[in-house]
């Protein structure tokens, strides 16, 4: 089984970062100091100016939060995501982060649950389902991650698509199986109707060594791209595995 780091990936919220190139004519709160540090991805210093004046905002608990994840620097995070909590019980932002940390701990039950408020709180986050279908799939659970993810896919089409942004919510690209997690992921862009990311996935999972390749020709999800000249020639292929 192969094995990669877990990475976060930062997704839009309701209330975005500021830019880098903030109008100076303005003079710049402690939260737009700190937005701008982020942006510039000098986050010891954003970090510094979030948590020295968050006072009783939540939210910027919460920024603190993710600067703080973003210098691996877990405990603190996990500190002023718990302090966002305390302050409004009913933002889910933070609840999702602290998810985010005991996934990169391996924790998967722990975040698991952590997913599953978030959603209570916020049913319409697409971040939050692809949490929970990732957090599944590290479990073995594959059909409950097809489950999640196909509800993330149905509140944002392109959730899968995106790289990165900056936002209030953590979410979790990290897997250790990828040969069998972009299998997975074919099958499901298979089932969507998305034939051409379908073929990506199904191409990377060959690439990383996924060999099961009746798997491929049994999945019902495949079967409208089976008599296509592109699908025949993948399966036609031993690619070089990478």
């Amino acid at each position: 089984m192969k094995c990669s780091s877990v990475f976060l990936l930062l997704v839009f919220s309701a209330t975005v970062f500021a830019q880098a190139t903030p109008d100076q004519s303005q003079p710049l709160s402690p939260e737009e100091r700190g937005d701008v540090y982020m942006a510039r991805k000098m986050y010891r210093e954003a970090a510094e100016m979030y948590s020295r004046n968050a006072g009783k905002s939540a939210l910027m608990w919460d920024k603190a939060g993710i600067a703080y994840q973003q210098l691996s620097d877990l405990n603190a995070a996990r500190r002023a995501y718990e302090r966002a909590i305390r302050l409004d019980k009913k933002y889910a932002d933070p609840v999702n982060n602290v998810g985010t940390i005991f996934y990169s701990e391996k924790k998967y039950r722990s975040a698991i649950n952590r997913y599953r408020r978030a959603i209570e709180l916020s049913p319409d986050s697409a971040a939050f389902w692809s949490n929970l279908g990732t957090a599944w799939y590290s479990r073995g659970k594959y059909d409950l991650m097809n489950d999640a993810y196909a509800k993330a896919l149905q509140l944002d089409p392109q959730i899968f698509e995106k790289n990165s942004a900056v936002g209030t919510r953590m979410m979790d690209r990290g897997v250790t199986d990828r040969a069998r997690y972009h299998f997975e992921m074919a099958r499901l862009f298979a089932g969507y109707g998305k034939n051409e990311l379908a073929l990506q996935y199904l191409r990377k999972a060959l690439e990383e060594g996924f060999k099961e390749k009746d798997k491929v020709q049994q999945a019902k999800e495949f079967s409208g791209l089976r008599e296509t000249q592109e699908f025949k020639d993948l399966m036609a292929l031993e690619p070089r595995v990478l």
